[in-house]
């Protein structure tokens, strides 16, 4: 029975499970994110969260607080100088548990965990979300299907039109024989003017 076992102790001893600890929370601040499993990204949370907190108040109190439980210098100037800035004005919540499903081995449920202000494509996935569009063709490929439905309507009419048209070029080859006579007419007072 578990009554009153709030710590999960992960199938390891105390020391074990410090160190465990401290290398998941340091490997979390130098890369931002990590794939393991659910049950030691929750328990990596409720670690790492409060030393999160702590480096907010960058002083030598507060530094050696934090090197106590990460034991690694590069992840506590990592953490006082790269990340405690950015989350600053974050009163809480600077991790994120993404589930990834079972593990092929042992079935195990992983996830990956991570740092809310580091992932880039998060961050400009919110951007992307304001702007909803539905699905239509771009200008390019509408006018070239235009220009495709078009052009067979326009070759169907344009077939027709010279046998309807035959008829009527008689026609106007007879005016044309009229139109000679009165075309010097009209461009003899033209050269007039102009000379």
């Amino acid at each position: 029975m578990r009554h009153l076992n709030s710590i999960n102790h992960l199938g390891r001893k105390s020391a074990d499970r410090k160190a465990m600890m401290a290398n998941l929370a340091s490997s979390l601040i130098l890369h931002k994110r990590i794939t393991t499993t659910n049950a030691k990204a929750r328990a990596l949370r409720t670690y790492v969260e409060p030393l999160i907190t702590k480096s907010k108040d960058d002083s030598t109190h507060s530094r050696r607080i934090v090197f106590s439980y990460l034991e690694n210098k590069t992840a506590v100037s990592e953490l006082f100088r790269e990340v405690a800035p950015r989350i600053a004005s974050r009163p809480g919540g600077y991790t994120r548990i993404l589930k990834l499903g079972n593990r092929l081995g042992d079935s195990a449920e992983m996830c990956i965990i991570e740092l809310v202000d580091f992932n880039e494509n998060m961050l400009t996935g919110e951007g992307a979300k304001a702007k909803t569009t539905r699905r239509r063709r771009s200008p390019k490929k509408k006018t070239e299907t235009v220009a495709a439905t078009e052009a067979p309507a326009a070759k169907a009419p344009a077939a027709k039109a010279p046998a309807a048209k035959a008829p009527a070029a008689k026609a106007p080859a007879a005016k044309e024989s009229a139109a000679p006579e009165t075309a010097p007419e009209d461009n003899a007072p033209e050269a007039d003017t102009k000379e």
